[in-house]
């Protein structure tokens, strides 16, 4: 599904990527497996398109001075609530650039992939942000083949991909390449006429 094929809400968003506030940063993502076999994910939503939905691994931003393993273990202690010991961390087990088009920012991320096996545990959420607060719905334990099955958008795309190749560091890391993943698309799109 694309933009073209949702009405847009009543009020005004800048088509126009230039005409929206851009961001660049790092950032680490971390694929968390518990013991049932299942991956968790958030629910992230775009407040200015209500409609779109997906799907994505707890992480965020690298703070300044701090290391991608840092960065992994507070953001999922930060989101989830589960404190994870820097060395069950493997990876990074891909890599890639992203844009990330909303309908109020656009954001540019260098973004590092990491794999966690975790215990079965209940996430706690008080450690959100304002802006997750607003963004993230809700979340889910996915298992593989619900992935494989499901028409939801799961970003990355390729998280299965990253999931299979977690056992195996010869592999690692994965250049996934510049990607766009967005509500409201910041590379130029070709119609046909």
């Amino acid at each position: 599904m694309t933009t073209d094929d949702i009405s847009r809400p009543q009020f005004p968003i800048p088509d126009d990527p230039a005409d929206r506030p851009r961001k660049a940063r790092s950032t680490v993502r971390v694929i968390m497996v518990n013991a049932d076999n299942e991956t968790l994910l958030f629910e992230d939503s775009d407040p200015g398109l209500p409609e779109f939905r997906w799907w994505v691994t707890p992480g965020g931003g690298i703070d300044p001075g701090e290391s991608e393993v840092d960065a992994a273990v507070r953001e999922v202690a930060e989101e989830t609530g589960y404190l994870m010991p820097p060395e069950h961390l493997l990876g990074p087990v891909a890599r890639r650039h992203i844009l990330h088009g909303y309908s109020d920012q656009v954001i540019e991320q260098d973004e590092a992939f990491f794999f966690a096996r975790v215990a079965n545990f209940d996430v706690d959420i008080a450690g959100h942000t304002e802006e997750e607060q607003l963004t993230l719905q809700q979340s889910r334990w996915w298992s593989a083949d619900e992935l494989a099955r499901t028409d939801a958008w799961i970003w990355p795309a390729e998280l299965l991909q990253l999931w299979d190749i977690a056992g195996d560091p010869s592999r690692w890391p994965l250049d996934l390449g510049d990607q766009e993943e967005s509500t409201l698309a910041v590379a130029a799109t070709k119609h046909d006429s």
